[in-house]
């Protein structure tokens, strides 16, 4: 970790570590583990929509390969959590590994084709929180989460583009 990193981490944590933000961030971290809630959305969008089921199964299929993807850049990357004297990590985690966040790679990929199935405008509104959570529970570095965020648009319109074509 760099130490301006670390500096922009304990930043974070300095300004926002406070019992709300935290409860928070901690619903969120479960809501995304595994890619779990946002896949449970695709699968409900597909249930509830029957018109466009392909559609919503493809858009739950790249919110699953964006978190794969981030599985398999962290193994290759092998790069460790915050370690950091001044760093609070306040979740517990299933790897030691950090880059990519897989939380912003899946929530990115959800936002991206959630929102094309939706027609709204839906990563601003969920990657932001999605990201600043991961520094708020110190286990991810800023550039983890901004490199999952790409790999998780990246992916998502990969895989759009693959199942569709240009459409």
């Amino acid at each position: 970790m760099s130490d301006r990193e670390a500096e922009a981490l304990v930043a974070v944590q300095t300004a926002l570590v406070r019992p709300p933000v935290v409860h928070v961030a901690r619903l969120l971290s479960l809501f995304g583990e595994h890619s779990a809630g946002w896949l449970l959305l695709g699968v409900a969008g597909a249930a509830v929509d029957r018109h466009r089921r392909p559609e919503w199964t493809v858009a739950a299929t790249s919110v699953v390969a964006a978190h794969a993807a981030s599985i398999v850049v962290k193994r290759v990357v092998r790069r460790r959590r915050p370690h950091h004297a001044e760093v609070q990590v306040l979740a517990g985690t299933p790897s030691k590994l950090s880059f990519p966040s897989s939380h912003a790679s899946s929530t990115t990929a959800a936002a991206v084709a959630y929102g094309a199935l939706t027609n709204r405008p839906l990563v601003p509104l969920l990657v932001p929180p999605m990201m600043v959570s991961r520094l708020v529970l110190g286990v991810h570095y800023p550039t983890d989460v901004l490199a999952g965020a790409v790999l998780g648009a990246v992916v998502a319109r990969g895989v759009r583009r693959v199942v569709w074509g240009r459409r």
